[in-house]
């Protein structure tokens, strides 16, 4: 699908797999709004990709609200918002003794802060005759992969910091694509794979590029395609 037309905003696209999505997007003739707090990663970024940059913190109210704006201003609406912006909040977090600020961190940006910025940009999103949200997931936010024996994700670290708030994004995002299901919104999940990035700490097996094609995938969906969906490059995750 190329529309130049279509205006696409990713979050935290500075690095990693938001970078690839964004360039990505941009290769198949979108507008491409490369969101990060960042502002020298942010210029530099934007600038290797031929994209906008969009001065943008998920966990900032104030900096959600003027991104809003900015978009509205020069472009009048939002076809696509890949809410890729994440936190993994390091290793401790063992439910007995991960400290509440950890928490708190992880699931400001990788829960509230989707929500914050899906809401600041639903007015945009609802001017667009085919609007996209995708929203980056993880295998790991999978219960029924997680608490299956014969899994490999069984045999993880227990985590009560960015496991369960990959969780808490997966019903999130099931509840969105209920309410704007009557707007034809899609909205569906993402599961890049384990990608070699630095919230991995470079030890993913997948390229960042490989982690973005199901984004993109996601992104491009025709009219009828699902929503309320968590995808890989495999099909369809277990909830």
């Amino acid at each position: 699908m190329t529309d130049t037309t279509r205006i696409a905003l990713v979050t935290g696209a500075n690095k990693g797999i938001g970078y690839q999505i964004a360039g990505q997007l941009a290769n198949l003739g979108m507008t491409v709004l490369l969101g990060a707090r960042d502002e020298q990663a942010r210029e530099k970024a934007a600038a290797e990709l031929g994209v906008h940059p969009l001065a943008l913190d998920v966990t900032d109210p104030a900096s959600v609200r003027a991104a809003a704006v900015a978009v509205e201003e020069q472009f009048g609406r939002l076809d696509v918002l890949v809410n890729n912006a994440g936190i993994s909040g390091g290793r401790a977090q063992t439910p007995s003794s991960a400290g509440l600020d950890i928490l708190r961190a992880v699931f400001e940006v990788n829960v509230f802060g989707v929500l914050a910025v899906t809401n600041a940009m639903l007015p945009l999103l609802r001017r667009s005759p085919a609007a996209r949200i995708v929203n980056m997931s993880s295998s790991v936010g999978s219960l029924a992969l997680l608490s299956d024996p014969a899994s490999p994700f069984a045999q993880m670290g227990a985590s009560a910091a960015y496991v369960p708030s990959k969780t808490a994004l997966n019903s999130l995002t099931v509840q969105y694509a209920k309410e704007l299901r009557g707007d034809g919104i899609l909205v569906n999940l993402a599961d890049p794979g384990h990608v070699a990035t630095d919230l991995t700490g470079f030890t993913g097996g997948r390229t960042p590029a490989q982690g973005a094609a199901i984004a993109v995938r996601l992104a491009t969906l025709p009219a009828d395609g699902p929503t309320g969906g968590y995808f890989n490059d495999d099909g369809v995750v277990p909830w």
